[in-house]
């Protein structure tokens, strides 16, 4: 058994947490949900749990396949453009994740023999790499007996031990690792933290916790309660700010349209987008899409009209974004951030999810088009 290091007050006693353990283990097994990581190597470990961090397992699924099938090694992502790793990820939001797991995969390759390491040291000191995924990689990949907590494991100790802390807070988190470290068994630990990572999300849920079907319950406090939803304990919440965004689609005579590329830093960066303004407050979108035109092509347009309506939600922020088609006076002046783009080929760039929203409205539409054209 490996040394432990934990300094919270011991939650079960040795017996207990062999019961507990083998409780979970043994619903995880028959209960577990079909998921393509599941027993993979360590690169395939570790890229699922990037592409979950934040994100549904089923949301995932596609993309993970997607991007295994283009990246089957991490020679592969290592060696590719960073824009190829972009355009893969594209949808799936929260695009520094891409960008660190590319750097990681140049330094795994690079530093370490192209073999991801199997030391936490080595492990923590990858980009996009925190405690968790070093976790996550070295229990399941690895069969190390190492804990790991993400949202799930929140709530599911903190119920189980009716724990005031908020997780977010400094004192909550050290806590939840510390008993999360006593919890992991030295037998089959990554099927432990699978098994608790699955029982949050299908059965210790937010907020209608199935406590009946739970296979630890006899465990659990908070079960115990009239209410176990109200753990765990939440810090107040950033307030939500709703943003009206405005691009303006600006076509060519040959049909092509123009694209911007965002800076490698901030939101969305990196990625390419069709020329977009935060409308100022009483803006209307035609005026926001002529000032897109203007302030970031440099071009004055004729009346846009709306072609579409994108809501989108993205970290503490509403979106709602107006797609404007518009013809220019002038031809805009391309460059290394703005290009002349056919839109057969929009697909080859990385859009975030509204844009990736925008443009499947645009080419549905010229679908259209093309057919009218041809049944005249």
């Amino acid at each position: 058994m490996s040394q432990r290091h934990y300094t919270f007050p011991p939650v079960f006693n040795e017996d207990e947490r062999e019961q507990f353990a083998r409780r979970l283990s043994s619903w995880y097994l028959a209960n577990r949900r079909a998921m393509q990581w599941h027993g993979a190597d360590a690169y395939s470990v570790w890229v699922s749990e990037i592409m979950l961090q934040q994100t549904q397992a089923a949301t995932v699924t596609d993309y993970y396949n997607r991007f295994m099938k283009a990246f089957p090694t991490v020679h592969h992502l290592a060696n590719a453009p960073i824009e190829t790793v972009l355009t893969h990820w594209s949808g799936l939001g929260y695009y520094a994740r891409a960008r660190n797991l590319h750097r990681a995969a140049q330094v795994v390759v690079t530093q370490f023999g192209g073999l991801v390491p199997d030391q936490q040291e080595a492990l923590l000191s990858l980009p996009g790499v925190g405690r968790y995924t070093a976790g996550a990689i070295l229990s399941i990949a690895f069969n190390r007996q190492v804990p790991l907590v993400d949202a799930n494991v929140e709530r599911v100790i903190s119920r189980l031990f009716v724990m005031d802390e908020p997780p977010s807070s400094s004192h909550g988190k050290a806590n939840l690792w510390a008993i999360a470290e006593q919890l992991v068994p030295a037998t089959s630990p990554g099927m432990f933290n699978q098994g608790l990572m699955e029982l949050g999300a299908t059965v210790c849920t937010p907020t209608d916790p199935a406590c009946p079907q739970c296979p630890v319950e006899p465990f659990c406090k908070a079960a115990r309660t009239p209410n176990p939803a109200q753990w765990p304990p939440r810090l107040q919440g950033k307030k939500i700010v709703q943003e009206t965004h405005c691009s303006v689609i600006v076509r060519n005579n040959s049909g092509g349209v123009y694209l911007l590329k965002r800076p490698q830093k901030g939101l969305w960066g990196g990625l390419w987008e069709f020329p977009r303004v935060i409308c100022i407050p009483q803006e209307s979108p035609s005026v926001a899409a002529r000032r897109a035109a203007a302030e970031i092509l440099q071009v004055k347009v004729g009346t846009p009209s709306v072609m579409a309506v994108i809501r989108h939600t993205v970290t503490h922020h509403n979106i709602t974004l107006y797609g404007c088609e518009a013809v220019p006076h002038e031809e805009p002046v391309t460059g290394e951030r703005i290009k002349l783009v056919p839109i057969d080929c929009l697909n080859d760039y990385p859009f975030a999810a509204p844009q990736v929203l925008l443009r499947t409205a645009l080419t549905n539409r010229r679908d259209v088009e093309v057919q009218q054209a041809l049944n005249l």
